[in-house]
């Protein structure tokens, strides 16, 4: 036998095994035709088909945006908080207003006050001093009565101040005799006092 009629033997053969293969499996898989198998409906009970996937849920749409506010709103906005910081300023401003009226009027009445207080002690100032210089006059009145001589010898033992305020008072006649009457020295010191009295007594 040659190497061809070797080849077609193999192959011969080889058709015959596959025949015989495929016989066994039309055996084994009744079901099977054209050489795809085909599954009866116990085998279908008996392996049951993959569940399906779950659907994927729809993806939740985003909420919309604000809408911008617009130019008109942002200027009416402004507008407005300008209007209340303007109400308030002057709210601040009535109100120190009237806390300054308050104050004016406290102010005018205690001014009123010190204003008559002074006028008072002014009064009382001009009266003292009129009652004063009646008192110092009345002096010089009873020592212009009295004796030279005895006015003289009073005078001599006075204190000075009390001395030069009765002499300045006296009439410069009637002091005359009662001045030449006393000690020379306490004329002397008489003299002296009443010259400083008299120039800082301002000019009338």
């Amino acid at each position: 036998m040659n190497a061809a009629n070797a080849v077609r033997v193999l192959i011969v053969i080889a058709g015959f095994l596959l025949g015989l293969k495929g016989m066994a499996l039309v055996r084994d898989f009744p079901g099977l035709t054209g050489g795809l198998p085909t599954f009866s409906a116990a085998a279908m009970a008996a392996d049951p088909p993959p569940a399906p996937a779950p659907a994927t849920p729809p993806a939740t749409a985003p909420a919309p945006a604000a809408a911008a506010p617009s130019a008109t709103d942002a200027m009416a906005a402004g507008l407005r908080a300008r209007r209340e910081a303007l109400e308030e300023r002057e709210r601040s401003i009535a109100t120190r207003e009237a806390l300054l009226a308050v104050a004016e009027q406290r102010l005018a009445a205690r001014l009123a006050e010190l204003t008559a207080l002074q006028g008072r002690l002014e009064q009382a100032d001009v009266d003292a001093r009129e009652r004063e210089e009646s008192h110092w006059r009345t002096m010089a009145k009873l020592y212009e009565t009295m004796r030279p001589r005895e006015a003289a010898a009073v005078f001599n033992e006075l204190d000075l101040p009390v001395l030069v305020q009765v002499v300045e008072r006296m009439n410069d006649r009637k002091a005359a005799p009662v001045l030449g009457a006393m000690l020379p020295d306490r004329v002397r010191q008489l003299t002296v006092e009443l010259a400083r009295l008299r120039a800082a007594r301002p000019p009338a």
